[in-house]
């Protein structure tokens, strides 16, 4: 049978291929490595986030996108007819939902990236591949620790104005937002700390006039 023959074949039946060239077994441990390689984003996602609120529900979605992803390789990768038709289906759908975090949007590559190489037959290279962006990603991770950025906020009365710049002048700091009134002023400032060093919070708490003072960690999204 010539190439046009088998061709016009498969096209004539085309889930029969599929069920011919891809055995049960196949099928499952494409779907076992992908779901691992899951595993693996999902738990750097968990212990090693570094947003302020941590989202189970899209790290869930991590794991979801990568076995999805996967099998939707295993059909259009052995079909020509069905992988038009996919690409075809696909192209309609839309995700509306916003991802404010450019990490996140990194993480979800690298759950696509696992499903793809995996649905691809690369069971290898999608093992190694989601192991070295993982150590690459903890090694960042930790050198960030050293020092980590936070948001000061600061609320006194007029009269502790001075007072209040002369303790913050011997911190490292940059000016975000100052908002003054007739009845109190407050002030946000950037800090960089090593660890949970924040010993400099008391002295600002024990001047006469400071209502309130609060240390959040700064990620860049500001509003």
């Amino acid at each position: 049978m010539g190439r046009f023959e088998a061709l016009q074949e498969i096209l004539g039946n085309p889930y029969l291929y599929v069920l011919e060239e891809i055995s049960p077994i196949y099928i499952l441990f494409t779907l076992g490595v992908a779901a691992f390689c899951g595993l693996v984003v999902y738990l750097v996602y968990r212990f090693f986030n570094r947003n302020v609120l941590y989202s189970e529900s899209f790290n869930l979605l991590i794991v979801m996108v990568s076995v999805v992803t996967a099998f939707i390789i295993l059909t259009i990768g052995t079909n020509l007819v069905l992988s038009l038709g996919m690409v075809g289906a696909l192209s309609i759908v839309r995700f509306r939902a916003a991802v404010k975090d450019p990490l996140d949007v990194g993480f979800l590559f690298w759950g696509v990236a696992a499903g793809l190489t995996a649905g691809a037959g690369m069971h290898a290279v999608a093992l190694m591949g989601t192991a070295f962006v993982a150590v690459i990603y903890i090694l960042f991770f930790f050198v960030r620790l050293e020092k980590r950025a936070f948001l000061l906020i600061l609320r006194y009365s007029p009269t502790a104005e001075s007072t209040v710049n002369t303790k913050l002048s011997a911190i490292k700091y940059t000016l975000k937002n100052k908002t003054h009134n007739t009845e109190y002023t407050e002030l946000t400032a950037e800090v960089k700390i090593k660890g949970n060093e924040a010993a400099f919070l008391q002295p600002l708490r024990e001047i006469e006039g400071v209502d309130n003072v609060v240390l959040v960690e700064y990620t860049g999204d500001y509003a």
